[in-house]
């Protein structure tokens, strides 16, 4: 018995195109994950808010200015005061009035710091309507 080796016409012939399938199925998949994923990402919160009725506040006629300078002195409008006189002259210029709005203004120099100091000597005084005051920036 012989067998006979002869050519092989069963060799596959080398293929040179990619096959794009398994990449189209990759993307695919990633398509649909973030199309399900995205609407659950945000973080919209339907809320039906009530409409205001309120009136804008008025400006007051006078405002009360509490001024903290580049020294660090307070001054009530134009008159310089000392810091430890700071809830003495506000009742004087308020007339006792706790419920006044202070409009609060200080140098660019005055650190974060030295002006908490200064809210909290207002709140320590009972003036806890404060009001900070700064330039409207120019474009």
């Amino acid at each position: 018995m012989s067998m006979q080796v002869g050519k092989d016409d069963d060799d596959l012939a080398e293929s040179h195109e990619i096959n794009v399938t398994p990449f189209i199925d990759v993307m695919l998949v990633l398509l649909i994950i973030f199309m399900v994923v995205a609407p659950l990402a945000t973080v919209d919160v339907p809320v039906d808010l009530p409409a205001s009725t309120a009136q804008p506040q008025p400006r007051p006629d006078k405002p009360l200015f509490l001024t903290v300078k580049a020294d660090l002195g307070l001054a009530i409008d134009n008159a310089n005061i000392e810091r430890e006189r700071l809830a003495a002259a506000l009742d004087a210029a308020t007339k006792n009035d706790k419920t006044q709005r202070i409009f609060l203004r200080a140098a660019q120099s005055v650190s974060y710091g030295d002006l908490t100091d200064v809210m909290n000597a207002l709140r320590a005084a009972g003036y806890l309507k404060v009001a900070l005051v700064g330039l409207e920036a120019r474009k």
